[in-house]
């Protein structure tokens, strides 16, 4: 008897990981499609909360949707504007880079000579590019390219979003074959996504606005394109910040100096601060978070199965996942194992969980 229930026990966790295995090959196969249509997703969460208010007060929906859609395209242009043509700047200006960082290892490799280190001076040059730190943000940025090819067909999927958000929490209490449809778990994991993503944006939008001005105050080139890079990572937590410091931070030993480059290191660490340990959690609580290990995975995963827009939405996505795990009581342990050290938060209620 025994061995028949630890054999049925191994047969439906074989099922289980062949069936994960089936999806993801699926999602991997249908990334041209799926990927878009994610963004398109996210950019209607983001979005929708100015429907709502313009609802509020009277406004018609289709004005609304209208505008809200006219000022994304109006900021993509310009975003796409100013990325194309710093990248060409920053291209064009690879050679001049190139050279200050052989005069500085010049000097390095000289003053070692003197304490008899002896090193080549060619093979440093081969192996220490500026191109490569800054070709950092250009993968990313071309990645991103390639997904806004497809700008016609998100913007097309964003509007019919705005237009069923709102009957949306309906049909999901209708299609869910339950007794009581669960209608408060479905509202609770709805809100908190929205109230995620929404603020998550304001609080990148901060970051790349503080990186662009402190950048331009120290005379760095392309500062805008920093703050855009900034804000795009800063969707990524802990890990993010360090990614998006590393081409600002190759950049300014070779235009401005080890000294000023360490300067703006700690600007980016004090903006990443506050932004992620004061503002953040005053708006966010502390409900929302993952561990640091999650965070490194999540986006290993995510940039593996959906690439370079799956990076970037590799937090929202598991926060999602955190999120109605939570609404459940037969998934609280996968929302307790994506947590962080707080585990106060996920002591499980299980007379709420049944009665929600």
């Amino acid at each position: 008897m025994g061995f028949t229930n630890n054999s049925s026990g191994v047969l439906k966790i074989l099922l289980v990981t062949a069936a994960l295995f089936v999806v993801l090959a699926g999602i991997k196969t249908a990334t041209n499609i799926l990927v878009p249509f994610l963004l398109s997703t996210f950019i209607a969460i983001i979005c929708n909360p100015l429907i709502t208010k313009a609802e509020k007060h009277k406004i018609p929906k289709a004005f609304s949707v209208l505008f809200v859609i006219l000022m994304f395209v109006m900021i993509v242009i310009s975003l796409a504007g100013l990325v194309g043509k710093s990248l060409g700047e920053l291209s064009a200006s690879m050679p001049e880079y190139r050279l200050q960082l052989q005069g500085q290892l010049s000097w390095v490799i000289d003053k070692l000579a003197s304490y008899n280190i002896v090193l080549s001076s060619e093979l440093i040059t081969e192996h220490v590019d500026p191109a490569a730190a800054m070709g950092l943000a250009a993968d990313m940025f071309a990645g991103l390219g390639s997904v806004m090819a497809n700008l016609f067909l998100i913007i097309i999927t964003v509007i019919f979003m705005l237009f069923e958000a709102s009957s949306l929490p309906k049909k999901l209490h209708l299609a869910l074959d339950d007794p009581q449809m669960r209608m408060r778990q479905i509202d609770r994991f709805l809100s908190s996504v929205n109230n995620y993503l929404a603020i998550k944006t304001l609080v990148s939008v901060a970051t790349g606005v503080c990186v662009s001005t402190m950048l331009w105050l120290f005379g760095l080139d392309f500062p805008l394109l920093w703050g855009v890079l900034a804000f795009l990572l800063n969707y990524i937590p802990n890990i993010g910040s360090i990614i998006a410091a590393v081409p600002a931070m190759s950049l300014a030993v070779l235009q401005l100096g080890a000294a000023e480059a360490g300067f703006i290191g700690l600007g980016y660490m004090v903006i990443n601060t506050v932004m992620g340990n004061v503002v953040e959690p005053r708006y966010l609580g502390k409900g929302l978070g993952l561990s640091t290990l999650v965070v490194f995975l999540s986006l290993i995963f995510w940039g593996w199965l959906l690439g370079t827009v799956g990076m970037l939405l590799s937090v929202p996505l598991t926060m999602i996942i955190k999120i109605a795990s939570e609404s459940s009581k037969e998934g609280r342990w996968l929302a307790v194992l994506l947590s962080g050290d707080d585990l106060s938060e996920h002591q499980i209620d299980d007379k709420a969980v049944e009665q929600s």
